[in-house]
């Protein structure tokens, strides 16, 4: 088409564009609609799309078809938050690292027997059929979360799941109703308490800024991931064949095998999170995958005539970013609570799109800055522009270095968290295990209960403890201060348990998964105003840099894009 770097590198920012911003409004939907609802809805608007893309391309409108992919854009990044969000909902305390590997591999599979089965389709059907069969397919999931919809209270009733503020919501609309009917006391005081718990589970965008450092150490790593991974995907054809001088067959070729790892890496790695089942672990790989792919960007900055080939940087890159997204969501229920998993998600996404979208247009326009040679200077496929070139494979490498450290700053406050979490719960011990006149076992605690600017974190002060029961005399754990025990507000609410009722399997409906056992204690780690403050001021900076990528290409498509009269005038 004879379109240059620029222009080639804004239509791959023009298909991320909007997904730097619909994961947050789908991460925020999935919190307050619940992930069931939201799923619907994204699935609907996903199918939509699609149904619009199929009558533009039936009546030949190019307009349509356009409009058809803007909707069906809309509708794919939140769908991707809520389906992680559902794995991670049931699947966080057993299997979520291999729950999440099979369910992103699913995923690129599906991408790739499509990309292999489009044109067979087309040749052998006709050009409509793939579009009639994306469409159907995308009836068949708009269905089947229809299935999931009737079925989802039975699942979670039977799993124990805990309840979404959204489904504790429509309980205390049955427990009223319930009261109605029969006039209980017990029904309206258990939808009072499920309405106090439905209000604190509920989350808000603005409660990002109270997550921690720790969180925003992590969302900063988003952005460097983004910058590294994704333009490098994108650009690695045209880096071999310029640097090595391949031919254009052979450097795509070469180029598709980077994204050849994550097929076989991702179950291994979900594997290998569950079983060690320690949050060092994912630091860990994490760190390892930081360097492979460090390893290929070092490789590639060398000398061509050095190296010779591009195969171990092929190979290195393959396998760091062949396990590395995986462990970006497996790490969010470990540095955030389970309300705000579906937020935190969304924020991933899209400062990981930001940063791409970013890196990506920016390369694109470094790329043509010295492609204006004297008429005399002739250019090579494999010579030329090679500072372009060099300055852009050096920005790779400085981005690697600050990801790289960004990890290592990830895993200095995750141990700093822990530490500060251990002093709370040692400190909290000598209280609880004091005699008194005589003993009750607790009653079961609501999991992560958590007020505005506070989480109980899940740390390896938790591990001190083993499996320890909770247990007390009321006297000590009425005593200890609520800054420092498990024992909240939201606990002391009588949900679904009157003096003379023991525990049961209904009541078990309104609380986490496991919580009818004895609870270890955790420690709380609480939100300094400093760190509030520092949390507004990384949630301004998020924003500006959202708003930056979306001028940056505004305004770079303006001043660059061409008509096809002067892309034609210039390869003719």
């Amino acid at each position: 088409m004879g379109t240059d770097n620029t222009e080639f590198s804004l239509l791959i920012s023009a298909f991320s564009l909007n997904s730097t911003w619909t994961p947050l409004v789908g991460g925020v939907l999935a919190s307050r609609l619940g992930t069931t609802s939201t799923s619907i809805l994204a699935t609907g608007v996903v199918f939509l799309g699609q149904l619009c893309l199929l009558i533009g391309n039936l009546s030949g409108s190019v307009r349509m078809m356009a409009f058809g992919m803007f909707i069906f854009g809309l509708g794919v990044s939140p769908l991707a938050v809520v389906q992680e969000t559902i794995i991670v909902r049931f699947f966080k305390s057993h299997g979520l690292g291999v729950s999440l590997a099979f369910g992103l591999v699913a995923g690129k599979g599906a991408s790739f027997i499509s990309a292999r089965t489009s044109y067979p389709l087309a040749e052998k059907f006709g050009p409509h059929a793939p579009f009639f069969t994306a469409t159907f397919l995308a009836g068949m999931s708009f269905c089947v979360n229809l299935v999931y919809l009737s079925a989802s209270k039975w699942l979670i009733r039977e799993s124990g799941t805990e309840l979404e503020a959204s489904e504790l919501h429509a309980e205390a609309r049955d427990q009223a109703a319930e009261h109605v009917r029969s006039g209980s006391i017990q029904s309206l005081s258990e939808a009072e308490a499920l309405k106090e718990v439905a209000k604190k589970r509920m989350v808000h965008l603005r409660d990002v800024t109270k997550l921690g450092d720790i969180f925003w150490a992590y969302i900063g790593l988003n952005v460097l991931c983004g910058a590294i991974w994704a333009p490098f995907t994108h650009l690695c054809a045209n880096i071999f064949e310029r640097r090595y001088g391949l031919s254009e067959s052979d450097a795509s070729t070469k180029g598709s095998y980077v994204l050849a790892g994550s097929v076989i890496l991702y179950p291994i790695t979900g594997y290998l999170v569950d079983s060690l089942k320690k949050r060092g672990i994912v630091l860990r790989l994490f760190m390892l995958s930081s360097l492979l792919t460090l390893f290929c960007y070092f490789w590639l900055v060398l000398p061509p005539g050095f190296t010779k080939s591009p195969i171990p940087a092929i190979a290195s890159f393959a396998s760091g970013h062949g396990f590395s997204p995986l462990l970006l969501v497996v790490i969010v229920p470990e540095i955030v609570a389970s309300k705000y998993v579906s937020t935190a998600l969304g924020a991933h996404k899209a400062l990981e799109q930001t940063g791409s979208t970013i890196f990506q247009t920016l390369a694109g326009v470094a790329l043509d800055i010295k492609s204006k040679k004297p008429s005399t200077e002739s250019i090579s496929p494999i010579n030329g522009d090679k500072k372009d070139m060099q300055y852009v494979l050096n920005a790779f490498l400085l981005l690697n270095v600050a990801q790289f450290v960004g990890i290592v700053g990830l895993a200095h406050l995750d141990r700093k968290q822990k530490r500060a979490a251990a002093r709370r719960t040692s400190a909290l011990l000598p209280a609880i295990e004091e005699d008194s006149d005589y003993h009750v076992e607790t009653p079961p605690l609501i999991k992560e209960s958590i007020s505005e600017d506070e989480w109980n974190g899940r740390d390896s002060s938790s591990q001190v403890l083993g499996t320890r029961p909770a247990t007390g005399t009321i006297r000590s754990l009425r005593g200890v201060p609520s800054t420092s025990a498990s024992i909240t507000a939201e606990q002391s609410i009588p949900l679904l348990r009157s003096p003379s009722q023991s525990s049961s399997a209904r009541n078990s409906r309104y609380l986490a998964a496991g919580i009818t056992a004895p609870s270890p204690l955790t420690g709380r780690v609480t939100r300094t105003k400093a760190e509030v403050k520092r949390g507004e001021s990384f949630a301004l900076l998020c924003g500006v840099m959202i708003a930056f990528a979306w001028i940056l290409f505004m305004g770079t498509a303006y001043l660059r894009l061409r008509s096809k009269a002067e892309r034609g005038g210039e390869y003719h």
